[in-house]
């Protein structure tokens, strides 16, 4: 464990305007905030954030930084709180002390939920200071070299996939390729460790085929390159076993198929030297087609830069090489902390500033939800590159794969939005098509929105995707809040009430809504049922009629109950409908006498009604007396597949009032990409009036399935 005056003294040596006196301040007060606090290695829990500084440190990294690493657990893990480190730290550490600090009060949520809201909270933190994500990566790497000390095997691989998912990726985004590497290989040790240890033996034995074929290589490329009179430092390394397996699953080949499992690097003083030795490296070895890259001129969007070529080497073996100067290898290595190397620091603050987070970012701002914020990054962060062109020449990096929708949701969400068709170098194309290295590719944008779920399957970017699905929850919510007013409409009118959006406002509160489109986006989701609306408004169950005369609830609900519509019963005798079947006129029925609630009524072939234990002697055989049709109305129950489509919500509603039916209720009880299924209460007069209703909606395009509950 590093000692205080080491830790001051390691600073010190790269930063000459150190905040020692702060820094000695941080130290004392982690220590004794932590107390005796243990890790699950049984190691004082104040090693942590020292370990945590001291990677920092390693960095070269200001001491604010290295500050906030001696802090970064104090809010969460012990009793000290923001305001005490804003007191003592003052206000730019506090801020990224709580960048770090977990989110507290998020219980009774899903793990998915808190994963994702705490991760939400880091990305908007970052995007105003990038020192936030650095101090989280140094967090998470130390935890993971110390991993070994949890036994539990569960939680243990959880955060070993959480590491593989999101922060190695958010390491590679800041460039920071080094500690990606060991975040990737010490997160598949516990996740895969048999075959990590599979792919450990077959380097070994290739080790032992040839111990010096690393040596050798470097020697022969080393001549060539002093032939051509090039000064050069050369190095070659083993893949690491997860960058392998990676290939492996990707080519879809087996370790014996993966010749390239060596890489090597050139580094020289220049650019213009870069380019001459890849010119010397072809003319001596056959390259492999197809893997050249050009890096320097086109960057990754991490701002990596290198020129990389495979080739069949001196030794007859397939190769990979990495060309760059020194100053990119410490990019390509170290990433945004090379910057503070350089004196870069001052610039480099914002988040924003760095394009693999502000894409993320872009992410977040079209993301309604924790959770699909956060499937959405993982979309983005997991891709290797194509680069294409817009008309004006500008380029444009896409993960591999991509296609036009892709494409125009990174130049600009509105394009993606109105975009109608594309044009890929001058000839028009299916939105279907794979964008592939220098197109040249131009939207045709429309002035209506075609958008539809299909273009999930459009498109593979995290901004897309959670563009094209922002839309659509639009759509879908205006659509809702139209039948929701509907369905209201229809239950004040069922039950005599005038109706006014003045009096709903006054309510609004009490259903814990600020807007009244609210409250019939509710009702529409089958959220909020109406009759509470009803009896909010008139908590003494009393309305207003049109006339202004006073009728009670009550006096209403009792003539609806002991409306006589069957023979075989004794006049007066109260009448219900039971819920489970729902029967209407034209049922065949049966009935039973409940104590001290009348006659429950239910159809013959009612499943609930066998799984009642009632005395034989209080069953009676009733059927329906003629009656006029439309005097009195009954609710049926009915599940509709319906396309998710735009529109389709709209359609359904239309179907139904046209078949002169009112929706009462609606419910949807499943969704996917392509369909809803809906519970929907209807009014209908009888059977043959249901059933008309039923024919109806199955000719329309968008119902898929019609059926009676």
């Amino acid at each position: 464990m590093l000692r205080q005056v080491e830790l001051v003294e390691k600073v010190k040596s790269y930063d000459p305007f150190v905040e020692e006196e702060l820094l000695n301040k941080a130290y004392i007060y982690s220590m004794r905030a932590h107390g005796t606090q243990k890790r699950a290695s049984g190691d004082p829990y104040f090693s942590h954030p020292l370990e945590v500084a001291g990677i920092l440190a390693d960095y070269k990294f200001d001491s604010k930084t290295i500050i906030t690493a001696l802090l970064h657990d104090v809010v969460e893990d012990t009793k000290r709180n923001l305001r005490d480190i804003k007191r003592n730290f003052g206000n730019e550490i506090s801020y990224l002390v709580d960048g770090v600090t977990k989110l507290s009060k998020l219980e009774g949520r899903t793990d998915e939920f808190k994963q994702a809201e705490n991760f939400r909270k880091l990305l908007l933190a970052t995007s105003k200071d990038i020192r936030v994500l650095l101090v989280k990566l140094a967090d998470r790497l130390h935890n993971m070299r110390t991993i070994e000390f949890i036994k539990d095997n569960v939680k243990k691989k959880k955060i070993a996939l959480e590491t593989l998912e999101i922060f190695a990726p958010l390491a590679e985004r800041l460039g920071m390729q080094e500690i990606r590497a060991e975040l990737d290989d010490l997160s598949f040790q516990i996740i895969e460790p048999e075959l990590r240890n599979s792919i450990l033996q077959r380097l070994k034995v290739l080790r032992l085929q040839d111990e010096e074929l690393l040596e050798k290589t470097i020697k022969k490329i080393q001549e060539l390159l002093i032939k051509n009179k090039v000064k050069a430092k050369i190095f070659g390394r083993e893949k690491k076993p997860y960058s392998i397996w990676k290939k492996m699953k990707v080519k879809a080949v087996n370790f014996s198929q993966l010749s390239d499992i060596m890489a090597f690097t050139i580094l020289i003083d220049d650019l213009k030297s870069c380019y001459q030795v890849l010119g010397h490296l072809h003319q001596a070895y056959r390259y492999v087609p197809g893997r050249f890259k050009d890096y320097i001129s086109t960057p990754k969007a991490n701002g990596y830069q290198s020129l990389h070529t495979t080739l069949i080497g001196p030794l007859n073996q397939r190769i990979e090489i990495q060309i760059r100067t020194f100053k990119l290898n410490d990019l390509a290595n170290l990433g945004v902390a090379a910057h503070w190397i350089y004196k870069d620091k001052v610039e480099f603050k914002d988040g924003k500033q760095f394009k693999g987070i502000s894409q993320i970012l872009d992410i977040l701002d079209q993301s309604r939800e924790p959770e699909e914020f956060l499937e959405h990054t993982k979309l983005q962060m997991y891709s290797d590159q194509v680069f294409v062109f817009t008309p004006n020449g500008d380029l444009i990096s896409l993960p591999k794969g991509a296609m036009p929708l892709d494409f125009a949701f990174a130049v600009h969400s509105d394009i993606g939005l109105s975009c109608e068709g594309v044009k890929i170098n001058n000839s028009i194309k299916p939105l279907y098509t794979k964008l592939k290295n220098g197109d040249q590719v131009e939207i045709i944008t429309g002035s209506e929105n075609i958008i539809s779920p299909k273009w999930f399957d459009l498109s593979i970017t995290g901004k897309a995707q959670a563009c094209i699905k922002r839309f659509l929850h639009a759509k879908e919510d205006d659509e809702l809040k139209k039948l929701g007013k509907e369905i209201l409409t229809n239950q004040f009118k069922s039950e005599k009430i005038r109706f006014s959006e003045r009096n709903l406002k006054n309510i609004l509160d009490s259903f814990k809504l600020k807007k009244l489109e609210n409250l019939f986006l509710k009702i529409g989701k089958g959220e909020l049922q109406p009759f509470k609306i009803i009896l909010s408004l008139f908590p003494e169950r009393e309305v207003i009629k049109s006339n202004n005369n006073i009728v009670l609830l009550n006096k209403i609900k009792e003539k609806r109950e002991s409306s006589i519509l069957l023979k075989g019963l004794t006049p007066g005798m109260s009448v219900h409908y039971a819920h489970c079947c729902n029967p209407i006129p034209g049922d065949s029925v049966i009935a039973y006498i409940s104590k001290g609630k009348g006659l429950i009524i239910h159809m013959d072939t009612c499943s609930e009604f066998r799984k009642i234990n009632v005395d034989k002697s209080k069953i009676i055989n009733v059927r329906w007396k003629d009656f006029v049709k439309g005097k009195d109305e009954f609710v049926a129950k009915i599940n509709v597949v319906i396309k998710n489509e735009i529109g389709s919500l709209g359609s359904l509603s239309s179907i139904i009032g046209k078949s002169m039916s009112n929706i009462r209720n609606l419910s949807i009880t499943e969704r996917n990409s392509d369909f809803f299924k809906i519970e929907l209460e209807i009014d209908v007069t009888d059977l043959d009036h249901l059933s008309k209703v039923i024919v109806s909606l199955r000719t329309s395009d968008f119902i898929e399935n019609v059926t009676r509950v």
